[in-house]
């Protein structure tokens, strides 16, 4: 089908072209709101009467007897209708539809892949502070960045996952010294643990179970090893930077062990420690000062954001000499940009909002090149967990929220990563986790993959009962194919390619979930409507090379959300 359509508009092209010239640029196919209408509308002549100065019906007329008068609209189009002020509503013959079937099971699992472009992403995601382990917003954020980057690779781009990794600043000195009162014996409670009273800090101190475990750890000098890191413990309470060290380390290797269960691995993890002694941030404050895009005010160092876009200039250099914390994400986003990566995606939590200005601001007083705009953001609300009709907020493993290894010990990675992208990342979600491990029609994820595993079952009874291989199935004869739930679900496989391209260029997975679930649902109709393995061979094999091929698109599908397409349920 993805043949037919492309011949039916360049044909379509060609003939806006000749009605208008530079019109045919805007050739395109919408799918019809009422699926009796047709299979594709085009709207070109109520576009092009106004300019043309004629009345968009009879344009409309002029240009369907054009267009049947093309060679590609006579092999692929049985009629093209006229209704209301000038829609053209295309009805395709069955033999355009039946097309896609070939196309997928030919393509396999680069169905819906585009040939490389020569370019490079950097898709940054999680960068979690390495204070604690990872929590649901994390979760989120891992499976948002993930399949992100997946749907950049299905079109062509050559993509990098990186992980921005906070060990330096305040939130580490917190975790620091919430290890080293753990390691000397006190807890939460006693009164040498710092309250809000005494110490501005102290609602940050890190209360769960994990950090008397990372405090034992130490004092047994563990070695500890991370994906990027490893170190032993000496075992010293009073040795500070020790504890630090390990600490961190030790958290790593949590974060690790999180990511991991999520199937989720990054080619880089970026130290922000090395922005510092690298001399980046030093280096991009210098440039912000002699571009004369600062000013000194209260014994700070001021950025005139407000000369692009911002709404208040915003402190560099705090009074007591340390950098706030947006100075090194410009450093940072200079290095992107210096690295290549002349596009660059950030997933963070929609409480980042606000560091967006400052940071575009910060590179466009830089005055390096690089344009406005850059990078892009995804930003994403948090997500409330439900368990039992109740909601949880409180791990015993964290202290004071739910884990990511929480939810996926609940659940499964399948559930957690199909239900946390099956949303607009800026949209409010609550994560069920009854709803999660449901065996019924109302788990979305359930329903996908049992679409998948039912049609394996078919192809399996057919193999056993003397049946080939599916890659017999590529050449067989379709035009078996013709009745209206057959039609249906071929043409919800052929809109499959041009999902991804719009899922990849709106940073939009959800589309992928939503497209998923409306294919599981035409595979299901297909199935109840038309017994698959019937006497009749002819018949036989050209519904199982469609049942094949809806199998492999609901595998890649899945594959691009990175959740699993079983072969049994």
């Amino acid at each position: 089908m993805l043949t037919a359509k492309n011949e039916l508009l360049a044909a379509l092209a060609a003939e806006l072209e000749t009605l208008s010239p530079g019109a045919g640029a805007k050739a395109a196919f919408e799918s019809p709101k009422v699926a009796a209408h047709g299979d594709f509308a085009c709207t070109a002549a109520m576009q092009l009467a106004k300019p043309l100065k004629l009345n968009p019906r009879a344009l409309g007329e002029q240009l369907k007897a054009a267009l049947e008068a093309t060679p590609a609209f006579q092999r692929w189009v049985s009629a093209i209708e006229i209704a209301g002020p000038g829609f053209l509503n295309i009805r395709l013959q069955p033999a355009a539809k039946q097309e896609v079937v070939r196309e997928v099971l030919s393509a396999g699992e680069r169905f819906g892949y585009r040939a490389s472009n020569g370019q490079q992403v950097l898709v940054e995601f999680v960068s979690a502070n390495p204070t604690g382990p990872l929590h649901v917003g994390h979760g989120r954020q891992a499976a948002l960045g993930d399949a992100i980057c997946n749907l950049f690779s299905t079109q062509g781009w050559k993509v990098h996952r990186e992980f921005y990794y906070n060990d330096a600043g305040v939130q580490i000195d917190t975790l620091t010294k919430s290890t080293q009162l753990r390691a000397k014996g006190f807890k939460p409670g006693d009164d040498c643990w710092p309250t809000d009273s005494d110490n501005p800090l102290a609602k940050n101190f890190y209360n769960g179970d994990y950090i008397a475990d990372i405090a034992e750890a130490f004092k047994a000098r563990a070695t500890v090893k991370a994906d990027d890191r490893e170190f032993t413990a000496n075992g010293d309470v009073e040795d500070y930077d020790n504890i630090r060290q390990f600490a961190v380390a030790y958290l790593r290797n949590e974060q690790d062990k999180d990511l991991q269960a999520f199937n989720l691995q990054f080619d880089e993890y970026y130290l922000e420690s090395s922005l510092y002694t690298s001399g980046r941030v030093e280096a991009t404050v210098g440039k912000l000062v002699a571009n004369g895009k600062t000013y000194e005010q209260d014994g700070a160092l001021w950025l005139k954001s407000t000369d692009y876009g911002d709404d208040k200039d915003r402190v560099m250099r705090k009074q007591d000499g340390t950098f706030t914390y947006f100075v090194p994400d410009v450093a940072y986003h200079i290095a992107k940009w210096e690295r290549g990566y002349s596009k660059v995606v950030n997933i963070q939590g929609t409480d980042h909002h606000g560091t967006i200005a400052r940071v575009r601001a910060g590179l466009q007083a830089a005055d390096v090149g690089i344009p406005q705009g850059y990078p892009d953001y995804v930003l994403h609300t948090m997500v409330r967990v439900v368990k039992g009709g109740e909601e949880v907020k409180i791990s015993k493993r964290a202290g004071s929220y739910v884990t990511l290894r929480d939810l996926i010990e609940w659940t499964s990675k399948d559930a957690v990563r199909f239900f946390l992208l099956s949303r607009k990342p800026d949209t409010e979600y609550t994560f069920d986790v009854d709803l999660a491990v449901a065996q019924n029609n109302d788990n979305p994820v359930y329903y996908v993959q049992y679409a998948h595993a039912r049609i394996c079952s078919v192809l399996r009874a057919w193999q056993e009962a003397g049946g080939s291989d599916v890659a017999s199935l590529k050449e067989v004869d379709l035009s078996a194919l013709e009745g209206p739930q057959a039609q249906a679900l071929m043409l919800q496989l052929a809109k499959y390619p041009e999902m991804l391209t719009a899922a990849a260029d709106g940073e939009a997975p959800h589309d992928v979930t939503f497209y998923l679930r409306d294919l599981a649902a035409s595979y299901h109709s297909y199935y109840d409507a038309e017994r698959i393995l019937v006497d009749d061979e002819a018949v036989k094999k050209a519904r199982l090379a469609l049942v094949a091929a809806t199998a492999q698109v609901l595998h890649n599908g899945l594959a691009v959300l990175g959740v699993s397409a079983p072969a049994r349920m």
